[in-house]
């Protein structure tokens, strides 16, 4: 509920401003997939990629704000929720900022991901579905969190014992299975161009 005390002060720099002086669209490219899908990984690359063709970006890494930000949340649903929330509320801050960010969360349930999409204006939320096949991500496990999940040591794992809803439209839907992780970003990449959302 808002505070009746509480206004918005409109600024005289505004996103149309920065935005120019960027001379970039600001924009949110928002990575979801399983774990160990490749999310993280390839939001990395493509933000280097990005940087090299002289874009300002922010990558939003799901390990990382939950040492700060999100570091009083669990793994509830209702704390999964309230993470994706606060990511998104942020997300929406960096955008506003004239920045392309980049977010690299698990984000299992739609109504979650809509609701970034649905803060931003139109054709500035980007979905990038990771589809990669649970038995690959289970090969990588760089944390070894599937076998832990299957062992009963983790509770709620997204894929395991809890949903994951996979994007019905995504604006990007990447296969990453068998090529590297390097093609993947190739590809990736030249759907943002082809699409509009980037400049080459």
């Amino acid at each position: 509920m808002t505070n009746k005390n509480i206004v918005w002060h409109e600024h005289k720099v505004d996103k149309a401003a920065r935005a120019e002086h960027m001379q970039q669209k600001p924009l949110v490219i928002w990575f979801t997939g399983l774990s160990g899908s490749g999310k993280s990984t390839l939001a990395n690359l493509l933000e280097q990629k990005l940087k090299n063709h002289g874009r300002y970006t922010y990558l939003l890494d799901g390990d990382n704000v939950r040492h700060g930000l999100c570091g009083d949340l669990g793994f509830s649903s209702k704390d999964r929720v309230e993470n994706i929330r606060r990511i998104s509320e942020v997300s929406k801050l960096f955008a506003d900022a004239g920045l392309i960010v980049l977010t690299a969360f698990i984000s299992p349930f739609r109504d979650d991901r809509n609701y970034c999409r649905n803060l931003l204006e139109e054709n500035e939320f980007v979905e990038v579905f990771i589809d990669t096949p649970i038995d690959i991500c289970e090969q990588r496990d760089p944390k070894g969190l599937y076998h832990k999940a299957r062992q009963g040591e983790i509770k709620d794992f997204t894929g395991i014992d809890s949903p994951y809803e996979a994007p019905v439209n995504p604006e990007i839907h990447l296969q990453y299975a068998n090529e590297s992780a390097e093609q993947a970003v190739e590809t990736l990449f030249s759907e943002l161009v082809a699409k509009g959302f980037v400049k080459a």
